[in-house]
């Protein structure tokens, strides 16, 4: 909403036309239902069911997910990952914007940290087998949650605790007192 607010200011932008209460909630709801409609077509086609690996470690039955069809188990991820990756593109776009908006900065390094460790999953998690791929799953759901904290709320709860001079009003809207 930010990067069409600052195109829609030059004179004649076609970007004026977008400029409303109703796209953000468009957006959200055309990605959130064609997501769910990945999932329920994955879900009706071939849904995940519980297989017995009895090849991995001879002499032990390990239970795990099969995810049914690959095909749709990968269009979910994979449409996931062209979200993230529109999201880092789009806040790496309007990082520089004035200084009242700079949060999109610790966006921007939040979804590079977000797309870095999933990126980084994909091997790990394709190269493990049992029980070790829940744990392979948890750290990266943390490890992303803790990129995404670290870097969108910290540097906000450093400045309320630490430099309350900066969390003015004149401040935000860029008026420096002298």
């Amino acid at each position: 909403m930010v990067c069409v607010a600052f195109k829609s200011t030059k004179p004649g932008s076609p970007w004026r036309k977008c400029l409303s209460v109703k796209l953000p909630y468009t957006i959200v709801s055309l990605c959130s239902s064609f997501q769910a409609l990945i999932c329920i077509i994955w879900l009706s086609i071939s849904p995940p069911f519980q297989d017995l690996d009895t090849d991995s470690y001879p002499g032990k039955i390990i239970i795990q997910c099969n995810e049914g069809s690959d095909i749709w188990f990968y269009s979910m991820l994979g449409y996931l990952g062209l979200l993230a990756a529109v999201s880092l593109v789009l806040a790496f776009m309007v990082r520089t914007l004035p200084d009242s908006f700079n949060e999109a900065k610790y966006i921007t390094f939040s979804m590079l940290v977000f797309c870095s460790v999933w990126i980084s999953m994909i091997p790990a998690y394709l190269s493990t087998r049992g029980k070790n791929m829940v744990a392979v799953e948890i750290f990266a759901v943390m490890a992303s949650s803790a990129g995404l904290l670290g870097c969108v709320f910290f540097p906000k709860c450093f400045i309320i605790l630490f430099k309350s001079e900066m969390n003015r009003k004149a401040d935000l809207l860029g008026k420096r007192e002298n």
